[in-house]
């Protein structure tokens, strides 16, 4: 097999979120078509245990701890060198050594760079046929959480944007191909960088539905199983944009929620939860924080929420929860790149009034809501095997 060099800013393992499901399925079918070469960060000590499964689909890796508080501090010399702040948040001399080595002594003609800021490896010397996966529009994202700021933080942000933007483009210029996680993301960079238009793809986010499967059984998490309405939130509860959501969600939504339905129960559930979603919890609005597996609750609760005010690409927690059949009330922002429509039990709504409204009625009903239509439209649309297919094909 032919050697390829894969970069990806995260260690893709235990693929438990977003980013790293993703990044884990890339390399997982890698490595059936390649001796794949793996470059990556650790920025969180608790997956350092899980390099050895990592190590078993490569042929080599580099493992470079980052600490993120340091990275932070160091990302400022951005602001002296006229680029964006995630470029030296990454930067980092033992990774460039190990790519220069790797690339000259096995002859790699082949990248795969998994999120842009990694392209920063790849130099001209290297004279490498670069496929791009920047995953969503990072720079938007950046844009987005400008308008939710004020003051030193909104600058920084809009700032960031822009340079972002810039190294995204010029990035886009130097790659064979360019790929984002849906078609509308991919849409959005043409629309932004049209001189690359004919360079952009897109390649859909996958599930696994044999494992996130209504099929299966599992023991309820929740006490008092059956005498109360469990609306569910999963998600990485330290990203900023899940925890925009369930402030909103919990301040705005689920107290009149209550209100009609006293047995209503909000459950946010995710790994490092913030002071600030720490905060939210009450006697109705219970925070997890980590658990071994997210799938007893998306069971056991009446439906799944994703009040996503700010979101990029595909939403791998409202595809998993209509993995397992169950309806969904959602943004339009936790929607894009899902195309819903009126055969699906999904329920669209920005506003506060709406998404009541929506909820009451769902919790009005006689039994959890379960819904066979959203599990065969993931099936049909959302799998790994068929749109894997397509990131090899771009890499020959």
């Amino acid at each position: 097999m032919k050697d390829l060099l894969f970069l990806a800013h995260r260690i893709p393992y235990p693929p438990n979120k977003g980013d790293k499901i993703r990044s884990f399925h890339f390399l997982k079918r890698l490595a059936s078509a390649y001796n794949v070469h793996l470059g990556t960060f650790v920025d969180d000590t608790n997956d350092s245990q899980y390099t050895d499964k990592v190590d078993a689909l490569c042929a080599s890796a580099c493992y470079q701890p980052l600490n993120p508080l340091r990275a932070k501090i160091g990302s400022a010399r951005g602001l002296l060198a006229g680029e964006a702040l995630s470029l030296p948040y990454y930067r980092n001399q033992a990774m460039q050594d190990w790519v220069d080595n790797v690339v000259k002594n096995h002859a790699i003609k082949k990248a795969l760079i998994f999120s842009s800021v990694m392209g920063q490896f790849i130099k001209p010397e290297h004279d490498i046929d670069m496929v791009v996966d920047f995953v969503d529009v990072d720079s938007d994202k950046w844009r987005q959480y400008a308008e939710k700021k004020r003051g030193v933080a909104k600058w920084i942000y809009q700032r960031e944007a822009k340079y972002l933007f810039d190294y995204e483009q010029a990035l886009a210029v130097k790659a064979k191909v360019s790929t984002f996680v849906s078609e509308q993301e991919a849409a959005l960079f043409k629309k932004l960088a049209p001189q690359v238009s004919d360079k952009i793809s897109h390649i859909n986010n996958g599930v696994n539905v044999d494992y996130f499967s209504p099929e299966q059984t599992f023991d309820s998490p929740y006490p008092n199983n059956g005498s109360e309405q469990v609306l569910v939130f999963t998600g990485a509860m330290d990203y900023w944009a899940n925890v925009d959501a369930v402030k909103w969600f919990s301040e705005h939504v689920f107290p009149r929620v209550v209100k009609s339905h006293p047995t209503a129960k909000f459950y946010i559930v995710g790994s490092k939860p913030t002071k600030d979603v720490q905060g939210l919890a009450n006697s109705n609005v219970i925070v997890t924080g980590a658990v071994p597996d997210v799938r007893p609750y998306i069971a056991h609760a009446w439906l799944a929420v994703a009040p996503l005010r700010i979101a990029r690409g595909i939403q791998n927690k409202v595809l998993e929860a209509m993995s397992m059949a169950k309806y969904v009330v959602a943004s339009s922002a936790a929607m894009e790149g899902i195309p819903c429509d009126s055969t699906l039990s999904v329920s669209v709504c920005d506003e506060a009034e709406g998404m009541i409204q929506h909820i009451n009625t769902l919790l009005s009903s006689h039994d959890i809501t379960t819904s066979l239509n959203n599990r065969e439209f993931v099936k049909a649309q959302f799998s790994w095997e068929n749109n894997l297919n397509g990131l090899v094909a771009l890499l020959d």
